[in-house]
């Protein structure tokens, strides 16, 4: 109780507060942002290129826009080209199925015609080419004709020539007279039917066609038939 008694220090103004220091890793912290945005500012102004203002900005916009929709538009058209191309390229493809089915159809036509020509008369005159049938009708002032002719020792190529009607009957006056009609140019490979129709002179009433073939006009013989006209 009555031992050493400590001093007892008086403040008038009170406690003084102890000083505060600021954290050293908040220094460095701030040290770093200042740091660092400063580093963006100097590459940014020093390297990169120059900040745009807000017409350039809109500018760009505006031009990035209208490239985007030519872009569009380029696309559509390309897309369009490309749906006809394989439009064309599927109907070239159904022509070529066509044309094929086509092609098959016309050999088994012709190797069916090949066969009846075969059953039909010889010739009884003979001949490099053979008057094998032959029919004839006058109409309207002309003479239709539809003949079939045939080649013995037919080649690789045709035999082209001219086949001449030369008719006879009475003419307008009732006489007897012959007609000599244009001469039909042919080309013969195995055989061959010749259709089609010549004008006869006015009044002419025909009764009888002989039916020459030549290799060209005023030529050689090659083959030779009468017909009665129908």
């Amino acid at each position: 109780m009555f031992g050493q008694s400590k001093a007892v220090i008086f403040e008038p103004y009170g406690r003084r507060r102890s000083r505060r220091t600021v954290p050293r890793w908040l220094v460095l912290l701030l040290s770093g942002i200042v740091v660092g945005a400063g580093g963006v500012v100097f590459v940014q102004e020093r390297y990169l290129p120059p900040r745009l203002s807000a017409d350039a900005s809109a500018q760009l916009r505006s031009a990035f826009e209208q490239a985007e929709r030519e872009r569009l538009r380029l696309k559509g058209e390309l897309d369009g080209t490309a749906k006809r191309l394989q439009a064309e390229l599927d109907d070239k493809r159904r022509l070529a199925d066509e044309l094929g089915a086509s092609r098959d159809s016309v050999e088994r036509l012709r190797e069916l015609a090949s066969s009846l020509v075969a059953a039909l008369p010889p010739d009884p005159h003979g001949g490099a080419v053979e008057v094998r049938a032959a029919r004839f009708t006058a109409e309207g002032g002309a003479l239709a004709y539809d003949v079939v002719l045939t080649r013995d020792r037919a080649g690789s190529k045709p035999l082209a020539g001219v086949m001449q009607l030369v008719v006879s009957g009475a003419s307008g006056r009732g006489a007897d007279t012959t007609a000599t009609l244009k001469p039909v140019s042919i080309s013969l490979a195995s055989f061959e039917s010749v259709r089609g129709s010549l004008p006869l002179p006015e009044g002419f009433k025909p009764r009888q066609t002989t039916i020459t073939v030549l290799d060209r006009v005023g030529g050689k013989l090659l083959g030779r038939r009468v017909i009665n006209v129908k």
